[in-house]
């Protein structure tokens, strides 16, 4: 079918003119619209599609290029990735930090999606092209090998089609100069400098830098600390260099064996590639040895000062009684905490620093203490532990990591971060700060998320209603929306409180372009509707899951005269009133049987050759037939009630009284074949992960309510 490309003359869609030219989508080009206008197809039937990413779906879908979408519905969902997010990573001030995640993307691929063509390749091709001079000098620099291979190689392929295009639109007004929208409305931590650059860690060379994931193993990662491994890997690629993932397990009565294996879980969900696995306890022999080190050199103590009145002095600048023991004494004293006696376990080491700093992170901080507890991995051969203040700088340097990524929230403890290196004598390691990522609602501290499940208020640390990523990847999110959301955060160092909405309507932009649809009707109240002039016996349709993705699949939907309605929408018919049964047609609503004003039964008939444009209700409705499944509708609420807790606020005292709540309902036949994990959409309610799939007719199937930054609630309404 002929169509006609209506864009404004100075921002012609590179993309869409050189994905159609390749498919064979045989277009009319009219660039007649006004400025800042989108561009719209229109068909010589009348319809018309808005929008540059709708209008290369329909290309990749009427292509005849077999590759174009994908070749199954995983490699079309990352196609449809690709269109979301091209505009804006080859836009701004940030164009480099794309080519170089780019270039590494492609270090490994042919293509970007899958082993042919696809729409993906030509429009991040065009978006490369349409920068113009900018991207010419980069490819010609050789600074991104692969990208440039990749490139050259789609430009040699389509030589004709694409030298076509470029030669008639690249450098024609606003095209092929550097694009207007800058980043720092995506990916605001990634923002310019004064000189226009995107921020740079401070002496890094290409190469040269190691950066290090430093979780300490006493729960699974949650967003927090999704935000930190993404722009270690971030950074890691950007500058070519090392990442390494080193657990910090410095405190043996908080960690296990299950939280490193989940927290290596959570990093191979987030895509982090990692070049080795280390963990603090690796260099305990080492850090001891520093420590009787820096005793024997007088730069530190040994200190029995009972734990408040040591808390009291250091906040008030007095120096403990024990600052200025002998280097004797306090040998005498490391070897007792060594050995784990009583008199060692009333003791810690103290560095001696500076009782009157005005920064109290440098009064005399506590460098090693006894503990009993056994350890993970190193069982009871060690009495005493390090701090994370003492080993994190002294494995940093060791282990050669140039720039150590903390969260803002440690600022007050960098001077003490160098000062102790300085002391022990080790190389500078270069502290790069970014905010800490706060959601409205949450609670992040691992304590406290600790508490959610020893006290059996959540089910355990994948519960969807914690923000773990194992418990938002169970609630329904997407991993690429949340890599997506967290780049957009940057490496800012602004404080943020963030609205989970943010991060779920980047959620419904990837689920909704190819998640199935299916129908429930809740089970309280549910009203039968009789259609006089139905169908005298059951027959089915074979229809899409999707209207607009082929790859959900199709389904089997049964008309029967007998359908079910939702209560809420029964109660709102009136007598005589025409309604639309979606995927049917219309109907008339002849009679409206009640008992005592609540509604049990409607009795209509169909009326196919209406028009659904002239209804006021368009309502789902399930045959009544035996091979509907039960379902039991999961629904999520916050775990506290009030959008932040301040510092002197206990979460204790802030519990939401009700998080979850389950309605009984009924689904159509089709849900048996719903899988664990798939996500679906039902119709007029929203978007649903299915967390217990079929299994027999007496259990229910179990979706979980996705939340879409929209609606608050989806399980127990009908929608609109």
């Amino acid at each position: 079918m002929e169509a006609r490309l209506a864009f404004p003359q100075e921002s012609p869609p590179l993309s869409i003119i050189s994905a159609a030219k390749i498919a064979g989508v045989s277009i009319i080009i009219d660039p007649t619209l006004a400025s800042g206008s989108v561009p719209t197809l229109h068909f010589s039937s009348g319809d018309f599609i808005h929008g540059v990413n709708t209008i290369l779906r329909y290309i990749a879908r009427a292509a005849s290029v077999s590759s174009f979408y994908g070749q199954d519905d995983i490699q079309a969902a990352h196609v449809d990735q690709w269109l979301e997010y091209a505009s804006v990573i080859l836009s701004g001030s940030e164009f480099e930090v794309a080519c170089s995640f780019i270039d590494g993307y492609l270090a490994t691929r042919t293509f970007l999606v899958g082993y042919g063509l696809s729409i993906a390749d030509i429009v991040v091709w065009s978006n490369l092209t349409g920068t113009g001079q900018r991207w010419e000098s980069l490819r010609r620099s050789k600074k991104y090998q692969s990208l440039v291979r990749w490139f050259n190689s789609v430009a040699a392929d389509y030589a004709d089609t694409l030298d076509e295009v470029t030669s008639a639109y690249v450098g024609k007004r606003g095209i092929g100069k550097s694009p207007a929208p800058s980043l720092k409305e995506k990916m605001p931590g990634l923002k310019e400098n004064a000189s226009g650059h995107e921020i740079d860690l401070p002496g890094a060379k290409v190469g040269d830098v190691c950066v290090r994931f430093a979780p300490e193993p006493s729960g699974y990662l949650h967003i927090g600390h999704a935000k930190a491994a993404l722009l270690n890997k971030y950074f890691a690629e950007r500058y070519k260099g090392r990442l390494i993932v080193r657990f910090d397990d410095t405190n043996p009565s908080k960690e296990s064996n299950e939280f490193v294996e989940n927290v290596l879980k959570d990093i191979e969900t987030l895509g982090v590639k990692y070049d080795v696995v280390t963990y603090t306890s690796d260099y305990f022999p080492k850090l001891m040895e520093m420590a009787e080190s820096l005793i024997k050199q007088g730069k530190a103590y040994i200190d029995d000062t009972p734990k408040e009145q040591m808390r009291s002095e250091r906040m008030d600048g007095v120096e403990s009684k024990c600052r200025n023991s002998t280097v004797e004494e306090n040998l005498l004293l490391w070897k007792e905490m060594v050995n784990g006696t009583k008199r060692g376990t009333q003791c810690c080491v103290r560095g001696k620093l500076d009782m009157q700093d005005p920064n109290k992170s440098l009064r005399d901080p506590v460098y090693y203490r006894c503990n009993p507890d056994p350890h993970h991995r190193v069982g009871s051969k060690y009495k005493v532990y390090p701090t994370y203040d003492f080993a994190c700088p002294f494995v940093d340097a060791l282990e050669g990591v140039t720039h150590a990524l903390r969260s803002s929230e440690y600022h007050d403890r960098n001077a003490q971060y160098y000062r102790i290196l300085q002391d022990m004598g080790l190389r500078r390691v270069e502290i790069y700060e970014f905010s800490r990522l706060n959601m409205v609602y949450t609670v992040l501290s691992k304590r406290k998320l600790l508490w959610f499940v020893q006290n059996k208020k959540v089910e355990d640390w994948t519960d969807p209603r914690f923000p773990t990523v194992q418990g938002i990847v169970r609630r329904g999110l997407k991993i690429e929306a949340l890599i997506q959301f967290i780049l957009e955060q940057g490496a800012s160092k602004n404080l943020n409180l963030m609205e989970w909405d943010k991060l779920w309507t980047i959620n419904k932009k990837i689920v909704d372009p190819v998640c199935g649809r299916h129908t429930a009707v809740l089970k309280d109240k549910c009203v039968l509707l009789t259609l006089t002039n139905g169908p005298e016996e059951p027959f089915v349709r074979i229809l899409p899951r999707h209207k607009k993705h082929e790859g959900a699949g199709k389904k089997a939907t049964t008309f029967a005269n007998r359908i079910w309605l939702e209560y809420a929408d029964a109660s709102v018919i009136s007598v005589g009133e025409e309604v639309t049964l979606m995927d049917w047609g219309n109907a008339i609503i002849r009679e409206i049987k009640t008992d005592n004003g609540t509604v049990t039964q409607l009795v209509g008939e169909l009326h196919l050759e209406g028009s659904v444009k002239m209804t006021k209700l368009k309502l789902t409705w399930l045959s009544d037939i035996e091979d509907l499944v039960s379902l039991s509708l999961v629904d999520f609420d916050y775990l506290i009630n009030k959008k932040k807790l301040e510092e002197d606020e206990d979460f204790l005292d802030n519990l939401n009284p009700c998080t979850r709540r389950e309605a009984l309902a009924l689904g159509d036949p089709n849900m048996r074949n719903v899988k664990k994990g798939e996500v679906i959409q039902l119709e007029r309610k929203g978007y649903y992960r299915c967390d217990v799939p079929f299994v027999r007719s007496s259990k229910p199937i179990m979706p979980f309510a996705i939340p879409d930054g929209r609606q608050k609630s989806t399980s127990i309404v009908t929608g609109a």
